[in-house]
């Protein structure tokens, strides 16, 4: 059965949009996510064009298949230029009474170094915080002092599980 979790709607802040997924994004995303240096922490290698529409194709549909999960994905865009400069996202789920939301970013290579990931984590969290998903879970590998840094400022904290090779953040 399908849940009814939210959808993803454009959000904005001072210098970033975030855009709701589409599977026509991965046209543009595709050369951007190319960059060996995005799969430092996270190991494996950039998608094809065709694996990244099949992989947009099923995030944006908002759901996993058995519906146990909402999928909320957006492509984060400079406002002033329009360029997307990465991505957001959260995986929401019930954990007992509570809906508890799974958050990743990513910010493409050229881009990095701007403070940008901070800024759209922190208006996605909002935007789940408005929805009231307030319960944030993060996965930042042990060497990732960016992606700790960004899970910091999101009000998150360190545990000491280690889930795939990486450190499990919880919060608030």
């Amino acid at each position: 059965m399908v849940r009814d979790w939210p959808a993803a709607e454009p959000i904005e802040t001072e210098r970033l949009v975030l855009e709701p997924l589409r599977v026509e994004h991965a046209d543009e995303m595709a050369p951007l996510l190319r960059d060996e240096r995005l799969h430092e922490f996270i190991g494996g290698r950039p998608a094809t064009l065709q694996e990244l529409r099949y992989r947009y194709a099923r995030q944006a549909a908002g759901h996993s298949p058995d519906g146990a999960e909402g999928w909320l994905n957006w492509i984060v865009r400079h406002r002033e230029t329009g360029d997307a400069v990465g991505t957001v996202q959260a995986t929401i789920r019930l954990d007992g009474a509570r809906t508890v939301a799974e958050l990743a970013w990513v910010v493409v290579a050229p881009q990095q170094g701007r403070g940008y990931a901070a800024e759209a984590a922190t208006a996605m969290v909002g935007w789940l915080d408005r929805h009231g998903i307030a319960a944030l879970i993060a996965h930042v590998h042990p060497d990732h002092r960016a992606s700790a840094r960004v899970a910091e400022r999101l009000g998150l904290r360190a545990t000491d599980a280690l889930v795939d090779g990486e450190v499990r953040w919880v919060g608030p």
